[in-house]
């Protein structure tokens, strides 16, 4: 299917969907231990814009934005992406570009996290990528993904590690309440 196709479609109600390389792909809603990192990660996000006014324009949620790239035919929707400018008057999801994005792995979106959406989110102008897993290393990873001479540079920080970005100056991610949250809820 092609982007120009999938984006006006609409699904059934209770799934998501994205298209990954011409391929639509239905994803379950989110386990609420997913749900418990993202809540994790947007508090400290929050409580940084609250204190930094004007740095972040928009934190969005992945019912909340999309990227379109289309020289990979593919929509995503980021579980957080961080956008430091207002979004322009046209074509908003194909041409406003987070400078931020997170994922959080998911049993079954391993491939998507970690080999498909890089390659689209440097294609389509992303500065960082950060994948937050829970099931690797001994207590979570997370993988920063930082644009460098058009390539990603990658860093690996485990939990108690503090995460900082460029792109926030000041701003530090706690490692430790995001890897606290995805274990504190039971299967």
């Amino acid at each position: 299917m092609t982007l120009e196709e999938f984006e006006p479609a609409e699904g059934l109600e209770g799934r998501l969907y994205e298209l990954g390389r011409g391929t639509v792909s239905v994803v379950d809603v989110p386990h609420p231990r997913h749900l418990g990192q993202v809540t994790a990660i947007h508090r400290q996000l929050s409580a940084y814009d609250l204190a930094n006014p004007g740095r972040i324009h928009t934190i969005a949620t992945g019912s909340e934005c999309k990227i379109l790239v289309n020289g990979l035919q593919s929509e995503r929707h980021p579980d957080l992406a961080i956008y430091k400018t207002p979004p322009p008057e046209q074509e908003v999801w194909s041409t406003w570009v987070p400078e931020l994005v997170f994922e959080i792995v998911s049993p079954g979106s391993e491939d998507r996290d970690y080999v498909e959406k890089p390659e689209e989110y440097l294609a389509f102008g992303v500065a960082e990528y950060w994948v937050i897993d829970l099931a690797r290393g001994e207590g979570g990873e997370a993988l920063l993904h930082r644009r460098r001479a058009g390539k990603w540079a990658r860093t690996v920080v485990r939990p108690p590690g503090i995460c900082r970005t460029r792109q926030l100056p000041g701003f530090e991610l706690d490692l430790t309440p995001v890897f606290a949250a995805g274990r504190s809820v039971r299967d």
